[in-house]
């Protein structure tokens, strides 16, 4: 892939003189860098929506739910896994449609007068349902890491006169940390790959690099291009997990 982003295509003929200009035009061209940008902010809110989402429920079940229960209610966490992706992101499709569900049943609750437009077909169909597919994908790792904090240190924290509220600030969320990272490049690192939600519900305005990519490989056999826009992403998405780590290592400490 990366040898194919220094090449060049001419219908079927690939020239493998290395060359530079799929990356200056990739840099250049308005549209490559609007999709990239685009991506990176859908990738970022999915992110933060899903995991800030998440904590309380992984937290509710380490915390709250008896023992002998936990299990039932992780089965019930992973039953999303049990359907299809694409009939999930179809099934969205019903739900936010304009005639939809959730129009719908507002409408006949009387909240509104004619159907909302700007949750389909636009960035934030798309980030309701990437929020939705990745879900169970940050509920266990946060679980898994809150189900290893020793009970005890929580008591501690108390017995020494912290509250309830400065006792997870200060001692479960540092050690719940490892799952929440864990939890946040489990999101972040696929969405900005992903093609297929952005194509069905995203619309004009919720396309996204990975659409493009697919694009230059499929519909404008230009292999080189799409193989550049591939290599750039895979380096945005490097680079901001890394600085991602490096802070919440210096977090930790």
């Amino acid at each position: 892939m990366v040898a194919f982003s220094f090449w060049t295509q001419d219908f079927l003929t690939i020239d493998r003189t290395l060359t530079l200009n799929n990356y200056r035009e990739a840099f250049s061209d308005p549209i490559y860098r609007t999709l990239m940008g685009r991506s990176l902010l859908i990738s970022g809110v999915v992110t933060v929506v899903t995991v800030v989402l998440a904590f309380p429920i992984a937290y509710f079940v380490s915390f709250y739910v008896a023992p002998s229960r936990k299990a039932l209610w992780i089965f019930l966490i992973t039953i999303p896994f049990w359907t299809s992706y694409l009939l999930r992101v179809f099934l969205w499709k019903v739900i936010l449609g304009f005639n939809g569900v959730f129009n719908s049943g507002l409408m006949s609750l009387g909240i509104i007068d004619e159907p909302i437009t700007f949750i389909l077909y636009n960035a934030n169909a798309v980030v309701i349902t990437l929020a939705h597919a990745f879900a169970p994908f940050t509920i266990l790792p946060i679980y898994v890491a809150l189900e290893k904090i020793d009970r005890s240190l929580l008591e501690a924290s108390r017995d020494l006169g912290e509250n309830r509220m400065t006792t997870f600030f200060r001692v479960t969320l540092p050690l719940a940390m490892p799952g929440v990272i864990a939890a946040t490049l489990i999101v972040f690192i696929p969405t900005i790959g992903d093609y297929v939600t952005p194509r069905l519900v995203g619309g004009p305005n919720g396309l996204m690099i990975a659409n493009m990519i697919q694009t230059q490989f499929l519909k404008l056999n230009n292999a080189p291009m799409g193989a550049t826009l591939a290599v750039l992403a895979m380096c945005a998405v490097t680079a901001i997990s890394l600085i991602f780590v490096f802070f919440n290592r210096r977090y930790l400490r």
